[in-house]
Order: structure tokens, then C-alpha cells, then sequence
């Protein structure tokens, strides 16, 4: 109701009035894009930024300046000089991949794990050597590369014939020796009581073979001397038919360890491969 001086009609025209400090409903969960935009800016600089050294944490403390010397690479640190031994050893982990078990870390002897740099008295620029190998380094194989280049050698030799093989073409190419014994295919003969004469050896010289079976020894004779072989001192006998001649053999006595000490002998007839074998590998054959 109106009062005689309008009053009432004031008070009501107040409370319909909206206030003007107060945002509208429908304004009130609407955010600024400008502030949206400052906010995600400031998120999203923290996250690109470059990874330090040290943690953020490390802006107020007395920090020291380290050369890493690891596999023939520098690397530069900086690190609290109160951090232990443990702690530059994850550090060098971060920079390295060297897992802190596997690393020896030396300055001025093994570095202690449990004090601090402080208290080993690094300096600013000190040289911190690290030896170790990664995980991966301790998985591979470790073969020396004369090793690796025999054993690539070796296979390669085995895709083809002996007789192909430069080694030994050397000497096949010289022809079947002319006072040769004759060799007899589809028989196998006991070793014959004379010497295996008329061959050759690797370089090209003649070779006889004297099977002394009583002292348990194989004469190898050339022009110059005669080495007595003792047969279990024979690793291994290795044979193969002549390309275009597998009426004979050429065939290899492994003196010692490797195959680097094989005693090669070409021409052999074929008949005596087998007895040969047997008898120095201590395999009776009787016939």
C-alpha cells in the first residue's frame, strides 16, 4: 500500500532493483579467457622447462661445478656440495644411463657413498672419473675383433669346398703328384705296412706318412726332417674329396687346440681315408 508521502512504493521499487555490485546467475560461471589464458601460460612453462642439474631446490644452496669423465665423454654437473656420494651417483645415472650399481666412481680414491662432497672436499671443476658398463655393454658379446673376424672367416670357408678355398688351390693347382700312390675307389684298405708317400703338403713340398702303431705315433717326413706325432696329441682329422679327383682325399691333422695348427697333406688315396681316421682317433678298425 502507498502511505500518504509514497514510502512504501519506494521500498518495493528497491527490492526489484537488481544490485549492481552482484553478477547475474547466468554470468557466474563464466571465467575470464584472458585469465584462462594466463593461467594455462604459466602451466605450461613450467613443464617445457630445460631440466637442470640440480633440483629446484638447489638455487639456495652452495652448489659445485664437476667434470664427469665416463667412456671417453665429459659431462658438466652441477650439484650441492652437500649431497653425498649416493646422490652424485644418481645424478651420474641421469646423465649417463650407468645404473648407480654398476658404476665405480674415483676421485681421489673410490668415492664414498655416505658423505657428503663437503666432506670429500670437492672442489669447483673437479675431474670425477666413472668406469662401468650399461646394461646393454654387459649383454653383448665382448668377442676380440680378431676373434670375430676368424670366426667370419671360418663361416665364410665352410659355404664352400676345401679344395675351392684360395689356401688350397695353391697346391691342387699343381697337379696330382706323378709318383702318387694309386688310389682304388669302393674299397676300404688297412693301412699298409710302408710309408703313404708321394704327397703333398701345404707348401707343396712332399709328405709321407709312417704309421708307427707299436709307439702310438704318426711320422710326418718331408725333404728336410720327420716330426713323430704322438696320436693322442691329435685332435681332430679333417678330410675331403678333390674336386675332379674323388678317387683322393686332402686331409688335415689338428695338432693342437685350433684349427690354426692343422697339418694339411694332399692327395691321399681314397682307400686309406677311413683307416686313417680310425687309427688316429683311436678307432680300432679290423678287417
Amino acid at each position: 500500500m502507498a502511505t500518504q508521502d509514497g514510502s512504501e512504493e519506494v521500498l518495493m521499487e528497491a527490492e526489484a532493483k537488481p544490485n549492481e555490485d552482484e553478477p547475474l546467475q547466468e554470468n557466474a560461471d563464466q571465467v575470464d579467457p584472458e585469465t584462462v589464458s594466463q593461467t594455462d601460460g604459466e602451466n605450461t612453462t613450467t613443464q617445457d622447462s630445460s631440466i637442470s642439474n640440480g633440483d629446484d631446490t638447489d638455487e639456495n644452496q652452495e652448489m659445485v661445478d664437476l667434470k664427469i669423465i665416463w667412456n671417453k665423454i665429459k659431462y658438466d654437473l652441477k650439484i650441492p656440495i652437500d649431497n653425498t656420494g649416493a646422490q652424485l651417483k644418481e645424478k651420474i645415472h641421469s646423465l649417463t644411463g650407468l645404473p648407480p650399481s654398476m658404476q665405480k666412481v674415483m676421485y681421489k680414491g673410490l668415492l664414498h657413498e655416505e658423505k657428503t662432497l663437503r666432506e670429500i672436499k670437492i672442489t669447483n671443476g673437479a675431474k670425477i672419473m666413472v668406469v662401468g658398463s650399461t646394461i646393454n655393454d654387459v649383454l653383448a658379446v665382448n668377442t676380440p675383433k680378431e676373434v670375430m673376424k676368424q670366426e667370419e672367416k671360418a663361416e665364410e670357408d665352410k659355404k664352400e669346398p676345401l679344395c675351392r678355398q684360395k689356401q688350397h688351390r695353391k697346391v691342387l693347382d699343381k697337379g696330382k703328384p706323378e709318383d702318387i700312390m694309386q688310389a682304388v675307389k669302393g674299397t676300404k684298405e688297412r693301412l699298409p705296412s710302408v710309408p703313404l708317400s708321394g704327397m703333398f703338403n701345404k707348401s707343396g713340398g712332399k709328405v709321407r706318412l709312417t704309421f708307427k702303431l707299436e709307439q702310438d705315433q704318426l711320422w710326418i717326413g718331408t725333404k728336410e726332417r720327420t716330426e713323430k706325432v704322438p696320436m693322442a696329441s691329435i685332435k681332430n682329422v679333417v678330410t675331403e674329396p678333390i674336386e675332379d679327383h674323388d678317387d683322393y682325399h686332402m686331409m688335415a691333422f689338428q695338432l693342437g687346440p685350433t684349427e690354426a695348427s692343422q697339418y694339411w697333406v694332399y692327395w691321399v688315396p681314397i682307400q686309406f681315408v677311413d683307416a686313417i681316421k680310425d687309427t688316429v682317433l683311436g678307432k680300432w678298425q679290423y678287417f
